[in-house]
């Protein structure tokens, strides 16, 4: 069978599939929740207020401060900091027992298990002084918070002590300050801002400045250096190849650290622009471009005139002319510089925020060592460590290809509606996995190529069955918009909140009527949150168990002042997060949502928390 006729039988096969008028779209949706309870084995992590149940006491001229903490969960020791204002207090006692651990964030630690009680003798303070207590602690599955601050305001103490004062404890309920989201980024971000050695921080950014050599940022480097080590003649010696590499590395580092430091310094906002629509509209032009040239479209290449100033440049380097070498490496700094991965963001926003200058320079340089390490070893080697060329390297580049759309899709669902770019998501999974059969069938019959076949077919039924599924939903959605009558009764009409003290007002005014309030903490970027208005708040069961329940919303999107103090008001995780307040205007913080949860288990979780 020609590889034509292979792909055109693919074609038919899933053809078939999309035309399978027995898979109702009941089971298409059932179908679809066995896909993501497969793959949804993601740990979930307590918000921290819950992981660290924080109270304090205060009695007369000493302080106590408790923190029950969760299962799994512990406090550092060395992460406990505090600041005074208008009161004065002595260094604090540790009242419980701590545990030795190794960890991957501090090395190791002093840690509290279960519960942490601090103490404090107030010397002086003002009515409603206030002591900003900060701490740290981590789950043991893996996730560690980001500092979190508490403020907590006491009672009046004299200097001298007052005897006739009488003993008065207070319980407050402590502001939080500065929640974020823990996402990569801020996890390097917040173990730059820590307490490990340098050496140690350094050498992981050097390990993962390796890793980040074999990204396609990276790849332009390769014909850029081995054109530089080809310029010395057969007879160059390794040493002096070794050399000229370090220096062509050397180039490349400091102009990465540069051109990383000019953008931090400049206060860059790195995750609110992310979040713009031109940036993602540019970035899903600028991907699905890059896809189209893995695929041959046409081949990415510098301008000719620089490509000559580049070669004279390169030929410069034969009367060994380490400058030369170094500019070029410099060069190469430009083209890896648009590369804004995680590692890079998170010390670009640890320099941003905190100031340190030298040391975000200092681990962007250890980045870009590690990024030149595999380079230097390319050039030593002359190329003799790769496997030889074939075929292969076309599957590797298209493979590259789809990669590259998929990236593209994930910066377009966040403008679009769901709906599409699933759709999308399994037009680009059909077509992978068609290509795929087809040059698995022009390889040599073995055990290997029958399971990449099963592997293949598996592929190509999951794509089908998601966009069947995805299909009949737009298709429903289209009739219901035509003949005036939707799948889904439309969720009710949320009242928009501005900030904080709107939200105050309104809680008031729905509490004066007898009902509670949920709050849906929104943003454009967040496609969860577009998941809970599409398949969560439109399902009868849930509209339902809140039908005595005002539903407000805000708009996070940017982050604007009154966006900022919401979140710190409420110690905000991240996006989408959920949080209920009963008659009485108190938070069920129990009750508080964080991450998508579908309509039945949305459903038994209001009616738990409201009844």
């Amino acid at each position: 069978m020609s590889s034509k006729n292979q792909f055109l039988f693919v074609l038919c096969f899933v053809f078939l599939f999309l035309l399978a008028g027995s898979f109702a779209p009941s089971q298409a949706r059932q179908f679809e929740s066995s896909v993501d309870d497969l793959f949804s084995d993601t740990p979930e992590f307590l918000p921290v207020d819950e992981a660290f149940i924080f109270d304090f006491a205060q009695t007369e001229n000493s302080l106590k401060l408790t923190w029950q903490i969760a299962d799994g969960y512990y406090l550092y020791k060395k992460q406990y900091k505090y600041v005074e204002k208008d009161i004065r207090v002595t260094e604090p006692e540790f009242l419980s027992a701590h545990e030795q651990i190794e960890d991957e964030y501090f090395g190791i630690s002093d840690v509290y298990f279960n519960q942490l009680e601090v103490s404090h003798l107030i010397q002086y303070a003002k009515q409603d002084g206030v002591l900003k207590v900060r701490y740290q602690g981590c789950a043991e599955a893996g996730l560690c918070y980001p500092p979190t601050t508490k403020l907590v305001y006491l009672n009046a103490v004299a200097a001298a002590d007052d005897t006739n004062k009488p003993a008065e404890t207070t319980d407050a309920v402590a502001a939080v300050e500065q929640p974020a989201s823990v996402s990569e980024q801020f996890e390097l971000q917040n173990m730059l801002a820590g307490e490990k050695p340098l050496v140690i921080t350094l050498l992981i950014f050097v390990l993962l400045g390796a890793a980040l050599a074999f990204t396609p940022c990276v790849f332009p480097m390769y014909p850029i250096i081995s054109s530089i080590v080809v310029g010395q003649g057969k007879q160059a010696k390794t040493s002096r190849v070794l050399v000229l590499s370090f220096f062509y590395v050397q180039g490349m580092a400091i102009t990465y650290s540069l051109i990383g430091l000019a953008v931090a310094s400049a206060g860059v906002q790195f995750q609110a622009a992310l979040q713009a629509d031109w940036i993602l509209i540019t970035f899903t032009l600028i991907f699905t471009l890059l896809a189209l040239v893995m695929f041959g479209a046409w081949e990415l290449q510098l301008p000719s005139s620089w490509q000559v100033k580049l070669n004279n440049m390169s030929a410069q380097q034969k009367g060994g002319s380490f400058v030369g070498v170094f500019i070029m490496g410099a060069i190469s700094g430009l083209v890896a510089s648009p590369c804004t991965t995680a590692p890079l963001t998170g010390i670009l926003l640890f320099i941003a925020q905190s100031g340190d200058l030298v040391l975000g320079f200092t681990a962007l340089y250890a980045l870009s060592i590690g990024m030149g390490i595999p380079l230097i070893i390319f050039a030593v080697t002359g190329g003799k460590l790769l496997p030889k060329a074939g075929n292969w390297m076309n599957i590797v580049k298209v493979t590259f290809g789809f990669m590259m759309l998929s990236v593209a899709l994930l910066f377009l669902e966040r403008m679009v509606e769901n709906v599409w770019t699933n759709l999308a998501w399994a037009m680009v999974g059909l077509a992978m996995f068609s290509y795929f059969y087809v040059m698995n069938q022009n390889s040599n019959a073995t055990f290997w190529k029958g399971v990449r076949t099963l592997v293949i077919f598996l592929g190509l039924f999951v794509s089908a069955m998601w966009g069947w599924q995805h299909l009949q939903t737009g298709l429903s959605g289209v009739n219901g918009a035509q003949t005036g009558v939707s799948s889904a009764k439309a969720h009710p009409e949320f009242t928009i909140v501005k900030d904080l003290a709107d939200f105050d007002k309104k809680l008031a005014a729905a509490n004066a009527q007898g009902k509670s309030v949920m709050i849906d903490l929104y943003a454009d970027w967040c496609v969860a949150c577009k998941e809970f208005e599409k398949y969560t708040f439109t399902d009868a069961g849930v509209q339902d168990a809140l039908s005595n329940t005002v539903w407000m919303q805000i708009d996070l999107t940017d982050n604007t002042p009154q966006s900022i103090e919401f979140q710190e008001a409420f110690a905000i995780l991240g996006l989408p997060t959920i949080m209920f307040f009963d008659e009485q205007g108190t938070e069920l913080d129990s009750a508080r949502v964080t991450g998508f949860m579908k309509a039945a288990k949305f459903e038994a979780h209001v009616r738990k928390a409201l009844n």
